[in-house]
């Protein structure tokens, strides 16, 4: 449905797709080839990325899209639509159907209730003429991202309570992807012939966590798991890799150290815990005046010793490669990302089977709520250590087929 390029894996927690799935994965650059080959010499496994970018057109009657011509930053967006992304996928399909409406500059403030147990609809602010207005639905729909929806909820029902939150849960349980990135220079890649290195989006190859089975005996002082996102290609290098030169000197020094500097990128996973949450700032109110968030946020030891580790195995790979080290020799805690830098909030309103510890059910539904279902990160049990996006796509196909059934049997009537 949405086109991904990758090849197996034959990891534990990383399943297979079937056959014929996948797109063929692009070829790995230099750089990473370079860091393959060393990584596996030291019994640490790298793979093919799994991306959403695709390395074949895929024709579709009402949304064609076009494989990746390896020219353009993906985060720009895709013209072609060779990234997935709503714009030129999901939404013009959505469009086709004729019965999508779509109001912009809509700023919802809060979900109307038409009695304690059933969502009426939203109120929405006009970004332009900040007039207030208010949609009538059979069924509530939340997507706005963790902190939107939360804050969504926590400004609608009872005032200091929210709306859906008997268990006290909403807005606890937040988690973010720990982060840490590692560089070093590599004199072997210095002064290497010049060619196109764009490739798709991202890296092509990454390495996934291989270490379950240590934790499972002990071995290791933090639980759950780490991958490293590789980085490394033609580009202007890091200062750190620079000789103090000027003039003709300083870029005869970029020009040879460019495609020498590599990088290993730490993402993983946070477990929750009790001061890490978010909710209702009592004061600060934003432009629309609808009450913001605010945050708590903290790293324990498990997120600590974990980046910990990942420092140890990345400088373990340079060492391995004569490549010299540039990361300062700093504390783990402090070379650590902010909470939320890494955007992959997550659990504000988690599901489960329990409505007493739990938001919503397996389906996204609010114990509470019959006709508000939730389809972003904010139902997130786990953040694990993969990007989230992709299961937040997954989860919220699987809502939606629920909430269908549920509005053709007519639940909503």
């Amino acid at each position: 449905m949405i086109g991904v390029n990758g090849g197996r894996l034959d990891l534990e927690n990383h399943p297979d797709l079937p056959a014929g799935c996948l797109m063929p994965p692009p070829r790995p650059r230099v750089p990473e080839m370079l860091i393959k080959a060393t990584a596996e010499s030291l019994g640490i496994p790298v793979r093919s990325a799994h991306t959403a970018v695709l390395t074949r057109d895929m024709p579709d009657p009402v949304a064609p899209r076009k494989a990746c011509f390896n020219a353009t930053p993906c985060t720009r967006g895709c013209t072609i639509g060779a990234m997935f992304q709503t714009t030129t996928s999901f939404l013009p399909m959505a469009k086709a159907t004729g019965r999508l409406t779509t109001i912009t500059d809509a700023m919802v403030s809060r979900v109307t209730m038409a009695t304690p147990g059933k969502a009426a609809g939203v109120e929405y602010v006009d970004r332009k003429t900040g007039q207030r207005h208010q949609v009538k639905a059979r069924a509530v729909v939340l997507a706005a991202g963790t902190g939107e929806t939360t804050r969504l909820l926590l400004n609608s029902g009872e005032r200091g309570r929210g709306l859906a939150n008997a268990s006290g849960e909403l807005g606890r349980n937040l988690t973010d992807s720990t982060g840490a990135s590692f560089r070093a220079y590599v004199p072997a890649l210095a002064g290497r012939p010049r060619y196109n290195e764009d490739g798709i989006g991202g890296q092509h190859i990454y390495i996934p966590f291989w270490l379950y089975g240590q934790q499972k005996r002990g071995e290791l002082d933090f639980a759950r798991g780490y991958h490293f996102e590789i980085g490394g290609r033609f580009g202007v290098p890091p200062a750190e890799a620079l000789p103090r030169a000027w003039g003709a000197a300083l870029k005869t020094a970029v020009r040879n150290t460019s495609g020498s500097t590599i990088a290993l990128t730490l993402r993983g996973e946070m477990i929750p815990n009790k001061d890490t949450f978010c909710e209702i700032d009592p004061v600060t109110k934003d432009r629309f005046g609808i009450p913001v968030l605010r945050f708590s946020f903290r790293w324990s030891q498990n997120e600590i010793n974990q980046v910990a580790h990942g420092r140890r195995t990345a400088h373990a790979v340079f060492k391995r490669m004569n490549a010299t080290i540039l990361d300062p020799d700093l504390p783990p805690e402090q070379i650590m990302t902010a909470g939320g830098e890494i955007i992959h909030e997550l659990g504000t309103a988690r599901m489960g089977a329990d409505p007493r510890s739990s938001v919503v059910d397996g389906y996204g539904r609010a114990w509470e709520v019959d006709n508000l279902v939730l389809m972003d990160g904010a139902v997130f049990a786990s953040g694990a250590h993969k990007n989230p996006t992709l299961t937040i796509l997954a989860l919220a196909l699987r809502a939606s087929e629920r909430l269908a059934k549920r509005i053709k049997t007519g639940a909503f009537a």
